[in-house]
């Protein structure tokens, strides 16, 4: 059996460690976080996410013109942030509102981008 540098050469676990993150772990949380991850993973709903970050709430047509698109795009978009439980909206006459649902969101968001950053 070939051996890796990055993997062990014998197998063993620590049964203590291994039993308290196994009872830490549910699958419903896992994929709720993962939905989160997904949401934000395409790069135009990212800087939809960041600008909502940047002044905490925009109609869609701000956003539509941030991103460079159709305001039917922008709906799309900030629907599927909605939907995934990132974002929030309110009504206003004819105008809608978008804002990001929770200070952990903005918080995700905004260490991500200063983690790309730091990257560079």
């Amino acid at each position: 059996m070939p051996t890796r540098a990055d993997c062990c050469e014998v197998f063993c676990f620590d049964e203590q460690k291994v039993n308290r993150v196994k009872s830490d772990l549910t699958t419903q949380d896992t994929r709720t976080a993962a939905r989160v991850f997904k949401a934000l993973a395409d790069d135009t709903r990212m800087k939809i996410a960041y600008a909502l970050c940047v002044e905490q709430e925009l109609c869609v047509c701000d956003v539509a013109n941030i991103i460079g698109s159709s305001v039917a795009t922008a709906s799309h978009h900030l629907r599927l942030l909605r939907n995934m439980g990132l974002a929030i909206y309110r009504k206003e006459g004819k105008l809608v509102f978008y804002s990001l649902d929770d200070d952990h969101v903005k918080q995700l968001i905004l260490l991500a981008m200063v983690h790309s950053k730091e990257r560079e």
